[in-house]
């Protein structure tokens, strides 16, 4: 009988790590390429390319900033752009303003060039918190930067997905009854706009700003709650309108024990956004929404439901004006007194005192001491000015 040999079968496990050695050779090479190219690309090409004229918004963050150089063609990685930034400790120093660059110069040049503050002819504007997206527009317009017309286009038409609140805000066909998209997320604030700048430039001021207010902890705390932005950005609107002082965490409580599940008072029935036509009121659908329109009876129908607070169950269609971040962060998380934990109305009077109730029989009450200081103050006025 022939014996089987023991050396007759080949020897698999060599072959393989043949492989295995060849296969991490070019990975290593590969790396190597890469650092290569990463390292040329921070200190910049030896022959460098075409001068180019970058433009950065005010409020603009690193992320847009490289955004903006790789669009420009100056750099070839955003993300290679921000890391050396982060490295650097050079975020703070970026500048807003029209910058000469160079395609394929050094980083540290880059950087330097940037961190220079920008000789340009600029507009300096405020909007004090609670303005309305149509107030803005005139004021940029009445400034010189664009038309209203062309402002309001591109707030509500254009691309912002660079920020992050963007994917958040639904379109106009996912929400028909809403009056306009870029209503609540034009942040209130000085700016500095510069001249002869782009009308996207000018909107993306604002929602950079916004962008930067609303933490991941604020993400994260709506989510807890079930509450999406645009709730939580509507609800701050009217906390600005009705309160914007002192008293923001308790008028908050206010509307979300309204909001709340099973709350016997499910609307908001508030004047700053309702079916009284009267000059003397700030409220949105008669001071704003109807001029818009060209009058009261030109508003569409769906339109005055979906903001009258009187007959619309909930929040409205949208915001009605553009909060600051402390009524926004009071109608996230009101800090109110222990004596309106349970409270469905208030009332104030013309000193600014306000009156809060838990029944409606007790709301009457105070709306009667609110008119007895209301009548004292204006005997008072009258006696002054005679």
């Amino acid at each position: 009988m022939a014996q089987r040999s023991t050396h007759g079968r080949p020897r698999k496990k060599s072959g393989a790590w043949k492989i295995l050695l060849v296969i991490l050779l070019l990975l290593v090479l590969l790396a190597g390429g890469g650092v290569l190219l990463a390292h040329r690309e921070i200190q910049g090409n030896s022959k460098p390319g075409a001068e180019v004229t970058v433009t950065i918004p005010q409020g603009s963050g690193v992320a847009s900033i490289a955004q903006r150089l790789k669009n420009a063609g100056v750099i070839r990685s955003s993300y290679l752009f921000r890391w050396y930034v982060k490295q650097q400790g050079a975020a703070a120093k970026l500048q807003y303003g029209e910058f000469e660059l160079t395609a394929g110069e050094g980083y540290a040049e880059i950087i330097k060039t940037l961190s220079e503050y920008a000789k340009a002819e600029t507009v300096r504007l405020t909007f004090p918190e609670g303005t309305t997206a149509l107030v803005m527009a005139q004021k940029m317009e009445e400034s010189g930067l664009c038309t209203a017309e062309e402002f309001l286009k591109e707030a509500n038409e254009g691309d912002f997905s660079e920020y992050k609140f963007w994917q958040y805000v639904p379109n106009d066909e996912d929400a028909p009854d809403r009056f306009m998209k870029c209503e609540g997320y034009l942040f209130p604030d000085t700016y500095e706009f510069l001249k002869e700048d782009t009308v996207h430039n000018y909107v993306a001021t604002f929602y950079s700003h916004f962008d930067k207010q609303i933490t991941d902890e604020m993400y994260q705390k709506m989510k807890e709650q079930e509450m999406t932005l645009p709730q939580l950005i509507t609800l701050a609107s009217f906390v600005q309108e009705e309160a914007g002082n002192d008293q923001d965490g308790n008028v908050a409580q206010v509307f979300r024990n309204r909001l709340a599940e099973g709350s016997p008072y499910p609307k908001l029935q508030s004047n700053t956004s309702s079916y009284v036509q009267s000059d003397s009121d700030n409220n949105y659908l008669w001071n704003w929404v109807a001029p818009y329109y060209g009058g009261w009876e030109k508003i569409p129908e769906n339109i005055v439901k979906a903001y009258d607070t009187y007959t619309c169950t909930g929040l409205p269609a949208g915001p009605i004006s553009n909060p600051g971040i402390a009524a926004i962060q009071a109608a996230l998380d009101p800090q109110y007194d222990p004596e309106v934990e349970n409270c469905y109305f208030f009332v104030t009077d013309l000193s600014g005192h306000y009156y809060y109730a838990e029944t409606y029989a007790q709301h009457t009450a105070n709306c009667e001491k609110a008119a007895a200081v209301n009548r004292s103050l204006a005997g008072s006025s009258a006696a002054s000015n005679s």
